[in-house]
């Protein structure tokens, strides 16, 4: 396994993570814990503290919202069966006020969907302002799995990269910090997730027999990353890669970078649009 060469350039993970040009995925160790504050406890020692935090930030961003601040923020995880999507999830939004998040996970598309451009049903799931909004998995299903699977023709889906970067542009216009995450999980540390759940009866709705059907096509699933990876690496909505084997690792990368981009908006309670001294005295003499 290639040995992760990445550092830090800022201090920042989001400067560490940050996918470069020309990205190779075998040349990431998809066990390592790059900007990592320490072994496991240290790290979800932290990621508690992470948490509140992120509590903090978003009750901030959605009181700023009240007062007419567009801003909001998405978080994208992409990656292959067994990543983590759902877990990472669960992890990182504990703590949060359910009101302000919305989670939306991605499908096969449904027979609505599938008559309509392929944003459309991605466009009706955006976060409002002040919302935290997650995909688990997102638009770029329409350039891995549609591409793999050859559900379309090679010219629909390589037009469709065009499209999703002047669409995540569009976003950031509107006041949208999108944060794309893939999770990079290894070839065995996968076999031995999906053998995990074939060995437990609670976690047999998780496995479908398609999923080794899919490990056979994992060569071109790397190359669909890739290629997804570069050239939809923006500096408006870049890509951020994060080692997915240690499940400790991945929460507390997740909770980091999103809390990075959440102090960079830097929310903050708006003013009282009303005299509070007036409306103090007014309800103690009810």
């Amino acid at each position: 396994m290639a040995k992760d060469k990445r550092k830090k350039a800022d201090g920042s993970l989001r400067s560490l993570l940050r996918v470069p040009q020309g990205v190779s995925l075998a040349g990431y160790d998809t066990r390592a814990t790059p900007g990592s504050p320490g072994g496991k406890a240290k790290a979800l020692a932290e990621t508690e503290l992470v948490r509140a935090r992120l509590a903090d930030l978003q009750e901030r961003l959605f009181a700023q919202s009240t007062a007419g601040d567009p801003r909001c923020v998405l978080l994208v995880l992409q990656g292959m069966d067994t990543s983590g999507k759902g877990g990472t999830v669960k992890h990182v939004a504990a703590g949060l006020n359910p009101t302000g998040v919305r989670v939306t996970a991605f499908k096969a598309p449904t027979a609505e969907e599938a008559q309509h451009p392929f944003l459309w049903r991605i466009r009706r799931a955006l976060p409002v302002p002040g919302e935290i909004g997650v995909f688990d998995r997102s638009h770029y299903e329409d350039v891995l799995i549609a591409r793999v699977r050859k559900l379309v023709p090679r010219s629909t889906w390589s037009r469709r990269y065009g499209v999703i970067n002047r669409f995540e542009q569009s976003l950031a216009d509107d006041g949208v910090t999108v944060v794309k995450i893939f999770l990079h999980i290894g070839y065995e540390e996968q076999r031995e997730r999906l053998v995990a759940r074939l060995d437990n009866p609670a976690k047999h709705w998780k496995f479908n027999e398609g999923d080794i059907a899919e490990r056979a096509l994992w060569p071109s699933y790397q190359q669909a990353y890739e290629a997804a990876l570069e050239r939809c690496s923006t500096d408006t909505a870049p890509w951020y890669l994060v080692p997915a084997d240690r499940k400790w690792y991945r929460n507390w990368a997740v909770a980091q970078l999103l809390l990075e981009h959440l102090e960079l908006i830097g929310p903050e309670y708006p003013p009282a649009g009303f005299d509070v001294a007036a409306s103090r005295a007014a309800l103690l003499e009810t």
